[in-house]
């Protein structure tokens, strides 16, 4: 199993921590890892993406021109990322910050109002976390238990009290992530 993903939106999104945390929880589930993180110097309001791949053999490069999953969090990455999703790949994105939805017929294309959800939970701040956990309902590549264990890792100690909350909203993600088209 090789997977590779390309995680996209606007910085202050969640973008990198999403694919960290992606990353770490892969780690505890004594994959192969890579995390490959691209952001503009305005950080915050600007465009960030990362690339991680999760495999159970050995990873020849980070560096990926097609992806299985691409995480679309807004319509600049929509543009960039949606070409570059393999045929029979999936798409993931939320509503909120994407004006076009995806147009391709060969894809598996998935929408979460991760946003909206994320305020109807009292903490905008989870909202990638409800994003994860709809990936994770798509493409259960890692254990619950294991992603515990990344946030665990990827968080500094003072945050570890967030943990049941953003595995709340990991859950949440996993409930209300719906199918827009199947190939």
């Amino acid at each position: 199993m090789t997977e590779e993903i390309i995680i996209a939106g606007f910085g202050g999104q969640g973008v990198l921590s999403m694919g960290k945390i992606l990353a770490y929880s892969g780690i505890m589930e004594d994959k192969e890892v890579t995390w490959f993180p691209s952001y503009g110097p305005e950080m915050r309001g600007g465009t960030a993406n990362v690339t991680v791949i999760v495999s159970d053999t050995r990873i020849s490069s980070p560096i990926l021109q097609e992806f299985d999953t691409a995480i679309i969090l807004n319509q600049q990455s929509m543009d960039k990322f949606e070409k570059a999703v393999k045929p029979g790949g999936t798409l993931l994105y939320d509503p909120n910050g994407v004006i076009h939805p995806p147009t391709r017929t060969n894809i598996n294309i998935f929408r979460v109002e991760g946003t909206k959800t994320a305020v109807e939970m009292g903490n905008p701040k989870v909202f990638n976390m409800i994003v994860f956990g709809s990936y994770l309902k798509v493409k259960p590549i890692l254990s619950l238990d294991n992603v515990e264990k990344g946030l665990e890792k990827s968080l500094p100690e003072r945050y570890h009290k967030l943990i049941p909350l953003n595995l709340e909203a990991i859950k949440k993600g996993q409930e209300i992530v719906e199918t827009m088209q199947a190939v």
